[in-house]
């Protein structure tokens, strides 16, 4: 079971000044030293700026969801706030920067888009824009920014209660949006057009919460139309690459980003996907003896939702599977993912989706066995190994049967062997 993120008692103790929990920094303290850094500028009811443009769909309370537009008091190009995969050079520290700046004007809508009223129009015309919006926003009371982020979606920044909100320029749509949200197509379809010509994914996600995509419209909440955007697409990607020949050889690639290992092996097999998760001790969610959690599919994908790693195995899977797209290959896949305790707060699923895509374009070697390429793998984790083998449904199931190759005495690749994961 994994420890809280706070420990009131330890907290009390170590006041952020002697890390006992064993992070490297305070996240506690560090959410109060940005939002002190920000205070002043939002320190105020009426706020004019740039959103970048930004909205929010809560879940709690569903059919009756909260939701609002993300202004920050700064205008001009602001895009660099919310725009989650070129985050790819930032810290933490920076995320949690710029998510603070943008406040969050907040009104209760029903998600049936017909019975919303004008700030859901206005709402919705900024989530259609590719660029920048001048916006104004109206609050009931100054906003309060919230100590923890959320460890889903992007963190939130301020928010407190919407009175009004307006464009004050006309937001930039492109046609091509204003053609799929105007036209008969199920979500499913509009989602695939959209990334097909080449749509941010993120903007995919905005225009999905809204209330802006498929045939019943309706608004999704953001942490929901994220891992939604991100299975259709997979699911889309990984239907189109069952048609491809295999890779011939073992693969290995790895990445540190953010305080995570991204390690992934893709096997000379048919298409079936792993993600096998550890939060190490010391890491945000950790405990004191750390286990591997994992969630699996084979060529047929997955019946059920994801049971043990959520919105990680979506955007996971995604980055996996746009490499072999556009390799024109299929391969089996394991994602190692190892949580140190330098991920001090959680900034969202993406930092996942970009952790293995970055991966994805750093070959560490091709190996024509799988002991050598999983003696790569385990050379650059923390985590003892044989416990990554141990819960892993793919390699457990290469060590309980033969395969033809080794029949043919080509690739004795045994688990149990000497070397292997001891």
């Amino acid at each position: 079971m994994s420890a809280p993120v706070f420990n009131s008692k330890l907290c009390a103790i170590c006041k952020g000044r002697k890390l006992l929990c064993g992070r490297p920094t305070c996240p506690i303290l560090e959410r109060f030293r940005v939002a002190r850094t920000v205070e002043q500028r939002l320190n105020k009811r009426h706020l004019f700026g740039s959103s970048p443009p930004s909205i929010f769909v809560g879940e709690y309370g569903y059919p009756k969801v909260r939701i609002g537009p993300l202004v920050p008091p700064i205008e001009g190009n602001t895009s660099h706030l919310d725009s989650p995969m070129k985050w790819e050079d930032k810290t933490i520290k920076d995320i949690l920067y710029y998510r603070s700046l943008l406040v969050m004007g907040e009104t209760k809508a029903d998600v049936h888009v017909r019975r919303s009223g004008r700030i859901l129009g206005e709402v919705q015309e900024l989530a259609m824009s590719i660029k920048p919006v001048d916006s104004e926003i109206l609050l009931k009371r100054k906003p309060v920014l919230k100590v923890l982020p959320s460890e889903f979606a992007p963190p939130i920044g301020p928010k407190a209660e919407l009175l009004d909100f307006e464009l004050t320029e006309n937001p930039r749509i492109p046609r091509r949006t204003d053609y799929v949200v105007s036209d008969e197509l199920k979500a499913e379809a509009a989602i695939m057009r959209l990334y097909n010509w080449g749509f941010d994914e993120y903007y995919i996600i905005r225009l999905l919460s809204a209330g802006l995509l498929g045939l019943d419209k309706r608004l999704v909440p953001t942490r929901w139309g994220i891992t939604a955007v991100q299975d259709t697409l997979g699911k889309n990607l990984r239907r189109e690459i069952l048609h491809n020949p295999e890779i011939n050889d073992y693969e290995v690639y790895f990445y540190r980003f953010m305080g995570n290992r991204y390690a992934v092996l893709l096997m000379p097999e048919s298409y079936a996907f792993e993600l096998l998760e550890v939060w190490l001790k010391g890491s945000l969610f950790g405990a004191s003896e750390p286990s591997v959690i994992h969630d699996y599919e084979d060529f047929r994908g997955r019946k059920e939702y994801v049971k043990e790693t959520a919105g990680a195995y979506h955007a996971a899977r995604l980055s996996v599977l746009e490499a072999l797209r556009a390799r024109r290959r299929q391969a089996r896949v394991v994602v190692f993912r190892e949580v140190t305790p330098e991920y001090y707060a959680p900034v969202g699923v993406w930092q996942i989706r970009l952790g293995v895509k970055k991966a994805m374009g750093n070959l560490i070697g091709r190996f024509e066995t799988l002991n050598e390429a999983l003696d790569a793998i385990r050379r650059r984790l923390e985590h003892p190994f044989e416990r990554y083998l141990a819960r892993s449904y793919i390699l457990g199931s290469l060590a309980r049967q033969k395969t033809l190759d080794e029949w043919l005495g080509k690739n004795l690749y045994r688990l149990g062997e000497k070397g292997v994961g001891g």
